[in-house]
């Protein structure tokens, strides 16, 4: 048998796995600026694609692209990416797929490759896919902290169903919830939990939920938010899944930065102003806003009475997201009130 053919798929493949290769690169270099990622990355093409000038001469004599009968070619049924990790996915497939082939061609006989290289390469590369596709997932969630958030806390409910109250708010377009309760026992909390989940997953709502890890954790829930005196940050962002985002609240400049060094996704500052959810909270005016936000490079949240009244002061000094209780729970029409509060926001 001729090798012209072989040497065809060697080459096409080499091409399609370092491509698929280059874009997790670029996207662990210029989306996620992860420097270990990237460097991963880049080592595993470039060890891959460097061979002997005399092979790869051979390769480019033997391509024939204009002839190639795959070229162009649409299958029914393949649908173009349209979000960044399917993006990922379909590349890190791409280079999976050719890394096989290479590793299957290089046992013929009048092939010189080493089949292995190309097996721990690909196995390799699993875990590299999951891993990006983790990070920007996490990333992604993270952007979603903007605008109104809000915080279902079952005091401040009093009673009334929490489902019934999330579809309201959602109709008004908030995209980030929290789950906060501090006097139902957790096994009751977790079916509840499981209900806010699935119904924010639907809707493409964010689901937070504030202090118990394990109910996050079993929740499945998009996040975590803790306090001062509650989970170490640094080993709840090591017990989380790289794929959750965790929020920290902070009273100063310090424990803010504190924070997002110990792996924080997004500050909570507050209160801004006095607030009847939470007695024991300090004020500390939108002022604090101010001096916080140029000092970390994550979403800043203001927190604590907040309403129609002060909420544009409060985006005006610095505040990527809005969190409300009682302004919007209270309400007599709580979609409503929600709308209002996007609408200030907004504008």
């Amino acid at each position: 048998m001729s090798t012209i053919p072989v040497l065809r798929i060697i080459d096409a493949n080499f091409n399609r796995m370092a491509e698929g290769l280059r874009v997790l690169e670029e996207a662990a270099r210029m989306i996620l600026d992860d420097a270990d990622l990237t460097t991963r990355l880049k080592s595993l093409r470039h060890d891959l694609i460097r061979g002997e000038a005399a092979f790869n001469l051979e390769l480019l004599n033997a391509r024939d692209s204009t002839e190639d009968v795959g070229a162009g070619l649409k299958v029914a049924g393949e649908s173009p990416e349209k979000d960044l990790p399917t993006i990922i996915i379909a590349n890190a497939r791409r280079a999976q797929e050719s890394l096989r082939v290479l590793e299957d061609l290089a046992k013929l006989p009048e092939v010189n490759l080493d089949s292995d290289r190309f097996k721990q390469a690909r196995f390799e590369l699993y875990t590299l896919e999951q891993q990006l596709v983790q990070r920007l997932t996490r990333q992604a969630r993270q952007k979603m902290i903007s605008g109104l958030y809000v915080i279902l806390d079952t005091g401040v409910l009093r009673g009334h169903n929490h489902l019934a109250a999330a579809e309201k708010v959602i109709q008004a377009g908030v995209k980030v919830l929290q789950l906060r309760d501090k006097t139902t026992p957790k096994k009751d909390l977790i079916p509840l939990a499981h209900e806010l989940e699935a119904l924010c997953r639907q809707r493409d709502v964010l689901f937070i939920i504030n202090d118990y890890l394990d109910i996050a954790l079993a929740a499945d829930a998009d996040g975590l938010h803790i306090g001062q005196e509650d989970f170490p940050v640094d080993e709840a962002r090591r017990l989380l899944p790289p794929d959750k985002i965790l929020g920290c609240s902070a009273d100063s400049i310090a424990e803010a930065l504190a924070a997002e060094k110990a792996g924080a996704d997004y500050i909570a500052v507050g209160a801004i102003y006095p607030t009847g959810s939470k007695n024991d909270a300090g004020v500390v005016g939108p002022q604090r806003l101010k001096l916080v936000k140029p000092a970390i490079h994550i979403p800043l949240v203001a927190i604590g009475g907040i309403n129609k009244n002060n909420a544009r002061e409060v985006i005006e000094a610095g505040a990527d997201s809005v969190c409300v209780i009682s302004a919007v729970l209270n309400a007599p029409d709580m979609t409503l009130e929600a709308r209002q509060l996007i609408e200030i926001i907004k504008t």
